[in-house]
């Protein structure tokens, strides 16, 4: 079969709540102690996912990781039961499942060694998030154990890196020889930058890419609230879809994008029709960009963007103009969002040959009625912030997640 895109989402994990643990992250702050739904999460994740499948597109997914993490508490001489607070919120953080931020994703038209590479995130800006990849590498070891892919462990600290949330690749179709964009941050304000230039030219040199672009998020971005690159700019294919204050000089690397990929058509949102703030807010850019079967370019926003009164105006106007985004779609992820996280946090985009994906990681319609089945049974409706430590919940999440793993046929993973 032909290379296509595969986006992987991150299924919500039964610990999903609102600790406001990311720095920088204006929404995950701002409802910082709110009562999370796991639950209505997981179940919202679920029905993009549906939706997509109903568009043509090709599903996959990556599982919970183990909450609370008992061997990083164990690493710091503690444990659940007497780890102080912010530890304790730190170790359940379900924040795996923005499976953007699981690896950095080079499709084999682009390596040297015409292999699909993987490079796990160290995501070590966070430490709620730093702990993540021994899971993410575990299991992306069993999904792509075909020779066909190259999966390599992260880029070692202190070179901060959060996956493909920082990474564009645009090319005339998936399956050709592709330019990459490797975006990383030096500035913001009072918010930390968290790509680093170094960790990004260690995973391209790791790929074999030969055809990379280094470009610098505006300082203005970071300090507005645009955490990763996937906050104010999204690419698919010929088309570059970003806000006019997304990077420190656009018009350099827009110059340079002509230059090797003379077809990129670059659609620039700007300032003054949609504000920075709206842009962030709305996660206008924070969509799935993505090629129906027909050719249709599709936009896949939160219903947060559809609410926006200036980002649902210019969508309308692009659209009506023969822009080159012909559809929009709206999905609901609220419960994603509250927590600063949109449509396309949630997913990697993997350009393979689905033949060579382990088949317990791609879903279709039946595989997801078996998911949320379980989620509806097992996910706690509700966490309040200051039940994090109780211990029945504690047990409460461990066995839905181990019952969703026994479902999947993925118990070697438990542990992981």
């Amino acid at each position: 079969m032909a290379l296509v895109e595969i986006n992987f989402d991150g299924i919500v994990g039964p610990s999903h709540n609102y600790a406001g643990l990311s720095h920088g992250n204006l929404a995950a702050t701002k409802n910082a102690g709110a009562t999370s739904h796991p639950r209505a999460a997981a179940l919202q994740g679920i029905e993009k996912m549906r939706a997509n499948l109903k568009l043509g597109l090709h599903q996959g997914i990556l599982l919970p990781h183990p909450r609370p993490d008992h061997r990083w508490l164990a690493s710091l001489a503690t444990d659940y039961a007497s780890a102080p607070p912010h530890l304790k919120a730190q170790a359940l953080s379900a924040s795996a499942m923005w499976a953007a931020n699981a690896a950095t994703v080079s499709p084999a038209p682009d390596t040297a060694d015409g292999r699909c590479h993987l490079s796990v995130a160290n995501l070590g800006t966070m430490p709620h998030r730093s702990h993540e990849w021994p899971a993410t590498l575990a299991q992306l070891r069993m999904a792509f154990a075909d020779p066909a892919f190259a999966i390599h462990a992260p880029v070692p600290p202190p070179f901060g890196d959060e996956g493909a949330a920082n990474h564009m690749r645009l090319c005339a179709e998936h399956g050709s020889p592709g330019v990459e964009v490797f975006v990383y941050g030096i500035a913001g304000g009072p918010f930390p930058a968290r790509q680093h230039r170094d960790a990004s030219e260690a995973i391209a040199r790791q790929h074999g890419v030969a055809n990379a672009i280094f470009a610098r998020q505006s300082d203005a971005a970071i300090a507005a609230g645009a955490f990763h690159n996937d906050v104010v700019a999204v690419a698919n294919e010929r088309v570059l879809f970003a806000h006019e204050q997304a990077f420190e000089d656009g018009d350099a690397l827009y110059a340079d994008l002509r230059a090797r990929l003379p077809e990129v058509e670059i659609v620039e949102v700007p300032a003054s029709a949609v504000s920075l703030s709206d842009a962030i807010s709305s996660y206008l850019f924070n969509a799935q960009l993505v090629t129906l079967p027909d050719g249709t370019m599709t936009l896949i926003v939160p219903g947060e963007a559809r609410d926006t009164p200036s980002v649902w105006a210019w969508l309308q106007a692009h659209v009506a103009g023969n822009g080159p985004i012909r559809r929009v779609e709206v999905v609901d992820v609220r419960e994603s969002m509250a927590n600063g996280g949109g449509p396309a946090c949630l997913r990697l985009r993997v350009v393979a040959d689905p033949a060579t994906v382990d088949p317990r990681f791609l879903v279709d319609e039946a595989k997801l009625d078996r998911i949320a089945a379980v989620v509806r049974r097992l996910w706690p409706e509700a966490i309040a912030y200051d039940a994090i430590g109780d211990a029945r919940l504690i047990r409460e999440i461990e066995d839905a997640r181990r019952a969703l793993f026994e479902t999947l046929e993925t118990v070697g993973l438990l542990d992981s």
